[in-house]
């Protein structure tokens, strides 16, 4: 497999009035296409600015980074919004859906970015929709559905775009047991069909149902191991 992410001796260094933030201390990591990764830590660990990092939605003060071979240290602005409309899928805690608009126009959104016509539009973001359970939902509002459905919402239009990785920060912190765990099946079901799945979590029990954790202190990666018997959707219930 090859590397969807290769990060060599990355440092992010913020500048607060006469101040140096040291937030990344020389980071190297490796991500393989397939692979199904959480990043874990306390907070000020690193673990959000490194999320933001893979995101594009900040750039390295210094290192290599390439994200599905580009290399995001020289990239300008520009090429992060190209990057991240096609490369990367993005599942957030707090869905961000767009209130008044259908589920199935919510998904098209990446999409009219990308300057899809209208038509193929339509036809992924309802393929989209009916691979995370919801093709009856299609033209619900985020106030018409449950929480668990407006993630299968924000799911469908991470996908939709057909990206390197799906990024998720914290997506299940705002969901009960029954619906974690069925969110937690839909991301397993797209790693097994080849995504490579990147989820910024806290909770131990979600960093169960990847094949390996990542995890930050101090700005630097302290342990990097596979999860020896993971939690597999459905086989397995847990109490938060």
């Amino acid at each position: 497999m090859k590397p969807v992410i290769q990060i060599d001796d990355l440092r992010k260094i913020y500048k607060i009035a006469d101040q140096e933030i040291h937030a990344l201390r020389g980071v190297n990591l490796s991500i393989e296409e397939g692979d199904f990764v959480t990043i874990m830590g306390p907070s000020g660990s690193g673990k959000s600015t490194m999320m933001n990092m893979i995101g594009c939605l900040d750039k390295p003060t210094s290192g290599r980074f390439f994200l599905d071979g580009y290399s995001i240290l020289d990239a300008h602005d520009d090429e992060l919004a190209m990057i991240r409309n096609q490369k990367i899928g993005f599942v957030f805690q707090s869905f961000n859906l767009l209130p008044r608009t259908t589920a199935i126009s919510n998904v098209e959104l990446p999409m009219m970015y990308g300057g899809i016509p209208a038509r193929e539009r339509r036809r992924r973001a309802i393929e989209a929709l009916n691979s995370v359970g919801l093709g009856e939902r299609l033209y619900n509002k985020p106030n018409e559905l449950s929480g668990g459905q407006q993630q299968r919402v924000s799911i469908a239009r991470a996908i939709v775009n057909d990206p390197v990785i799906i990024l998720a920060d914290e997506p299940t912190g705002a969901l009960d047991t029954k619906t974690t765990a069925d969110i937690m099946g839909i991301f397993q079901r797209m790693n097994d069909r080849g995504k490579t799945v990147i989820i910024v979590t806290h909770e131990p029990e979600i960093a169960a149902y990847a094949k390996r954790n990542i995890h930050f202190r101090d700005g630097q990666v302290v342990s990097d191991v596979q999860v020896p018997n993971r939690v597999i959707a459905g086989q397995k219930e847990w109490v938060r």
